[in-house]
């Protein structure tokens, strides 16, 4: 395991020098830093996030996961997370990837083996495992065909369905099965959390929410809870700060106004919640983050 992760840094770190993007998987993101990063926050789509040299925390909704060379995070839904790189050096950079979890292919093999997930369990929405051997290669043979372009596209959706099947079978494999199944706990949430994505600006009913998803307000609260580990109304709230923040970076003299755009009536209410997410004000969390691109860029 030990050569295959060797491998697998160089290879990444290979592909995040080059100046021209190659062909590869749609949605694959690479990310070699190094150094230990401040907290940054995003909305973290179905991926397998796999860490191939240094480490990182991300948390959700209070739920701390810190992951590190040979371990990785699969996401099943959109999820709003805070993620710090904590451990890299100019001698050993934080190096890792990301590959999109794909409902699609997911479905298909359900299809081929007639395969189920069984009841749903009390698996959330992230998880966190140790990469096996055989998922570990395979991941790797897909880099290598990047290299190759035309071996690359006959050869790797074959390879993309073996990394899901790997992952089908791992430790979490019940959960990530439940992503293809329509009628799973898992995909009603994550129809219910693309819904509060388009309206995350608007006052929210939660009748209307399970409305669209077609289930009670407690079932729809219920299996929201047990994947995302919050309510719809907490989720939306934290879909608003991090936009939020976003929009400051691009506009850092105009708080009260990004507020309101992102839902807020009351600056006091925003600024009171920024801080309590973040940790700072939103002007002085800004002035701080722009500070550190300052430095990265210098």
């Amino acid at each position: 395991m030990r050569d295959t992760l060797r491998e697998l840094t160089d290879r990444i770190t290979r592909l995040h020098a080059r100046t021209t993007r190659p062909v590869w998987v749609e949605g694959m993101t690479v990310h070699v830093t190094t150094s230990v990063e401040h907290g940054s926050g995003g909305v973290m789509r179905p991926v397998l996030a796999l860490v191939a040299q240094g480490a990182k925390r991300t948390s959700l909704a209070g739920h701390v996961y810190e992951y590190r060379a040979g371990q990785y995070l699969v996401a099943s839904v959109d999820l709003p997370v805070l993620g710090r790189i904590i451990e890299a050096s100019p001698a050993e950079p934080f190096v890792a990837m990301g590959l999109p979890l794909r409902k699609s292919v997911i479905t298909e093999l359900l299809l081929e083996t007639g395969g189920g997930a069984g009841p749903d369990s009390a698996d959330r929405g992230l998880v966190r495992a140790t990469a096996d051997e055989e998922l570990l290669d395979a991941v790797v043979r897909l880099l290598r065909l990047i290299d190759r372009p035309a071996d690359f596209a006959v050869l790797a959706p074959g390879v993309e369905r073996e990394i899901h099947w790997r992952l089908m079978n791992g430790p979490h494999g019940a959960a990530i099965r439940r992503v293809g199944m329509e009628d799973s706990r898992v995909s009603l949430v994550g129809k219910a959390t693309q819904w509060i994505a388009r309206h995350f600006d608007r006052t929210i009913r939660i009748a209307d929410l399970a409305d669209e998803v077609g289930v009670s307000v407690a079932t729809l609260n219920r299996h929201f809870r047990a994947v995302t580990a919050m309510s719809p109304l907490q989720y939306q709230k934290q879909l608003r700060l991090q936009q939020a923040r976003l929009r400051l970076i691009a506009e850092p003299d105009d708080v009260a106004a990004v507020g309101y755009a992102v839902g807020y009536e009351s600056p006091s209410q925003f600024s009171r919640e920024y801080r309590r997410m973040f940790g700072e004000p939103p002007g002085r969390d800004v002035s701080r983050i722009s500070e550190v691109v300052v430095e990265v860029g210098a």
